[in-house]
């Protein structure tokens, strides 16, 4: 069956909708006999029903969650059935990417739309400027009910966002909260632990679940008129901490470490020391157990919109903030421009629109491409501010690629001993620059996808390497000038 294409730019309202079937009806229709206007109106159907229903959205944010740690990745037993379902009803990005691979830089830049050059946050300790306008102040205006709930974790505290109507979030632990015993903050207002912010959800404790209650609780509540929710977890972040019905499952799974890693390779030279006593492996299990009981948490918000009947009409979103090290390079940890830091899950799913349910696209996205699809997918026009690009076409399937390169920037961020890089990525291959400490790479990035071999001093990737440099000093200052697009 030939599917259905996108709907046209002009559909994206009720009233242009109408306009458009008035002129067609003027022109079209009277040389058609009944059943061809019947059999061109249920062909027409489902992009009416995008126009006249806006979408509901559901982004759901994890920490430290890299590309390649879910069952629909391959990965040998992480169990997660509803991030596969995502991926299996929806489009799975392969090749999606932070422009920054630490915490509040990459959040940041999934809230704006922009690099960390322009909305200024850094890395984990330059704040916030509440001046930077999110996509939550545009779906506001456009009639949406908006929540924010879950981990802020910027600096500067915790701001007076525009555009959401409910704002739950935590400051426990300099803004990383616990895994248990985390008090959360209600549209500003300090609560007890073990408080709820919303009448009648029972918290269990465990702050996975209990993000996970108040998200359910806020959609039924909103359920009636277009709601954009954005459910940000703590999870995986450090200490890696399964809930109890979790805990223990995959202790006898066998973990591979790399090649070039060794079980107390957190205690090298050049680690954050991190993980304290325990073997690599034994926080690679509690990695994935942690991942496990959040993909089960994230199964009953795909049931709950199920059992609402808005599953159909809901663009869901999943992604990480950044990937992880885990011994590659004899590394932990994320900040360094090689794949497992900066490659994330980026899944996509939008049954009413989407075509080719199912479908792996294998083009280069940034966290920064969140901003703009939202609000192009909800008819909404992208701001020019906005140095990301809109995903619409690549999830209608009208289109395969929105960039052929891109800059990372890891800006230092003292005690963690990482130095300052640049990285210029294309599908073929990635340069990576540094301010102190290491010399410059170059890395074939098909034929060599782990990095393991550089090419900066080959003579014939010389003149490549010139264009690079250039290319990288062009995107540098575009980006620092505020147009990216």
């Amino acid at each position: 069956m030939v599917g259905i294409p996108a709907p046209p730019r002009y559909f994206r309202s009720a009233s242009a909708t109408v306009v458009k079937l008035h002129i067609m009806k003027k022109t079209l229709f009277p040389r058609c006999k009944q059943w061809c206007l019947l059999m061109f109106l249920a062909l027409l159907s489902p992009w009416l029903a995008v126009a006249a229903e806006p979408p509901n959205i559901v982004f759901i944010l994890s920490d430290d969650h890299r590309w390649d740690a879910m069952g629909v990745m391959g990965h040998p037993f992480i169990d997660t059935p509803n991030l596969d379902r995502i991926a299996d009803e929806g489009v799975l990005f392969e090749n999606a990417f932070v422009t920054s691979s630490l915490c509040s830089p990459s959040r940041a830049s999934f809230l704006t739309g922009m690099y960390p050059q322009q909305h200024g946050v850094q890395n984990n300790f330059t704040a916030w400027d509440n001046s930077n306008v999110t996509f939550f102040e545009y779906l506001k205006e456009a009639g949406y009910n908006t929540a924010f709930i879950g981990k802020w974790h910027m600096p500067g505290g915790i701001p007076k966002l525009r555009g959401v109507d409910e704002f739950i979030t935590f400051d426990h632990m300099g803004g990383q909260g616990a895994y248990y015993g985390t008090p959360f903050i209600f549209n500003g207002e300090h609560l007890a632990v073990g408080e709820s912010p919303l009448p009648n959800v029972e918290l269990s404790g465990y702050i996975t679940e209990d993000l996970t209650e108040l998200a359910l609780a806020w959609i039924t509540q909103n359920r009636d008129r277009p709601f954009a929710l954005y459910l940000s977890h703590k999870a995986l972040h450090l200490p890696m901490t399964p809930s109890a019905d979790w805990s223990g499952r995959y202790d006898n799974e066998p973990v591979v470490l790399p090649p070039e890693a060794d079980s107390w390779l957190a205690f090298a030279d050049g680690n954050f020391k991190h993980f304290l006593w325990d073997p690599l492996e034994a926080k690679m299990r509690d990695y994935a157990e942690t991942a496990a009981a959040m993909d089960e948490q994230i199964g009953r918000v795909l049931d709950q919109l199920d059992e609402l009947g808005l599953a159909d009409n809901t663009l869901l979103i999943y992604a990480g903030d950044n990937g992880y090290l885990w011994g590659e390079h004899r590394l932990i940890d994320k900040r360094w421009a090689y794949e497992e830091s900066i490659r994330i899950p980026f899944l996509v799913r939008y049954p009413a629109r989407l075509r080719e349910p199912g479908r792996r696209n294998s083009s280069m996205v940034l966290n920064q491409d969140l901003a703009p699809t939202i609000l192009e997918m909800a008819g909404l026009a992208v701001p020019a501010a906005m140095q990301g690009e809109s995903l619409a076409p690549l999830i209608d399937g009208t289109d395969e690629s929105v960039r052929e390169a891109w800059i990372y920037k890891y800006f230092e961020d003292f005690p963690y001993p990482v130095p300052e890089q640049t990285a210029l990525r294309t599908d073929h291959y990635k340069l990576i620059t540094y301010k102190r400490g290491r010399g410059d790479e170059l890395f074939d990035v098909i034929t060599d996808p782990r990095e393991q071999h550089n090419l900066i001093n080959e003579p014939a990737m010389q003149v490549h390497l010139e264009t690079m440099r250039a290319e990288m000093a062009a995107q540098l200052q575009t980006i620092e000038s505020g147009s990216a697009r």
